[in-house]
C-alpha cells in the first residue's frame, strides 16, 4: 500500500470520517464501518483532502482535460482537487452543476468552465451510481466525453447483482473508476493495529459476505 493511502486512512479515522461500529447502508445491510466525507468540514481538512485526491489521480495516470463535481458534495471536492493539482503544476479547469436550473443571470444548471474534451468526475463514494449517471448526462449533453471517475473510497461490495458499484459504472459507460483507498487497503491497515483486531474481524466478515472477489470489470 502506498504511503499516501495509509496516511489517508489515518487522516479519515482522525476526523471520524471513517468510523467503526454498526451502520445501516442504503442497501439495508448492517455495515461494520461508515465513511462520511461531509466531516472533512474545515479549511485544513479540505486542503489535505484535495492533496490526497491529487496524489491518487496522478498515481492512476488518468487522462483528462477538465474536472466535474456533481452537486452537492462534488462541489467542494472538485474545487479542492483543482487547487491541489494546480499546486503540483497541473492547471485544470473545473465545472459543477446546480440541483435546480437558474432562470436569471447567466442561467442554466452548470457553473464554472464550459464542459469540453475529456471530463473526470470527482465524487466521494459510489453507492447506487446515481450521481455518476447524472454527471455523464450533463457531460454528454454538452458534447464532452466522460473520461473516468475519482472517488475517495471504493467499498468493493456487490450491488443488487454480482457486480460492485464500480464495475457497474464501467459496464454502463466504459469509464474507469479510481479511488484514494479501497476496502482491501483498509483491512491491510487494520491488520497492522492490534487495537483494531475486533474491527478487523467484523470488516473481514462483511467483506466475505458482501464483497466481490475481483474488482476487474
Amino acid at each position: 500500500m502506498s504511503d499516501f493511502r495509509q496516511e489517508f486512512i489515518e487522516f479519515a479515522i482522525s476526523r471520524n470520517v471513517l468510523c467503526f461500529g454498526e451502520f445501516k447502508t442504503k442497501a439495508g445491510r448492517m455495515s461494520p464501518y461508515f465513511f462520511n466525507a461531509g466531516l472533512f468540514n474545515d479549511g485544513d481538512s479540505l486542503r489535505k483532502l484535495g492533496q490526497f485526491y491529487a496524489k491518487a489521480i496522478l498515481a492512476a495516470h488518468l487522462q483528462f482535460d477538465m474536472l466535474f463535481g456533481p452537486a452537492y458534495k462534488g462541489i467542494p471536492l472538485v474545487s479542492c482537487i483543482a487547487i491541489a493539482l494546480a499546486e503540483r503544476g497541473y492547471n485544470y479547469p473545473f465545472c459543477f452543476n446546480r440541483k435546480e436550473s437558474k432562470d436569471h443571470g447567466e442561467g442554466g444548471n452548470l457553473v464554472g468552465a464550459p464542459l469540453a474534451g475529456r471530463v473526470l468526475i470527482a465524487d466521494d463514494v459510489i453507492s447506487a451510481g446515481t450521481s455518476v449517471r447524472e454527471s455523464v448526462g450533463h457531460i454528454q449533453a454538452a458534447g464532452a466525453t466522460p473520461a473516468g471517475v475519482i472517488i475517495a473510497l471504493d467499498r468493493m461490495e456487490r450491488g443488487n447483482g454480482t457486480l460492485s458499484a464500480v464495475q457497474e459504472v464501467y459496464c454502463a459507460y466504459g469509464i474507469r473508476v479510481a479511488s484514494i483507498v479501497n476496502l482491501d487497503e483498509i483491512t491491510t491497515y487494520l491488520r497492522t493495529r492490534k487495537d483494531q483486531a475486533h474491527n478487523l474481524r467484523k470488516v473481514e466478515e462483511y467483506r466475505a459476505r458482501y464483497g466481490i472477489a475481483d474488482q476487474t470489470a
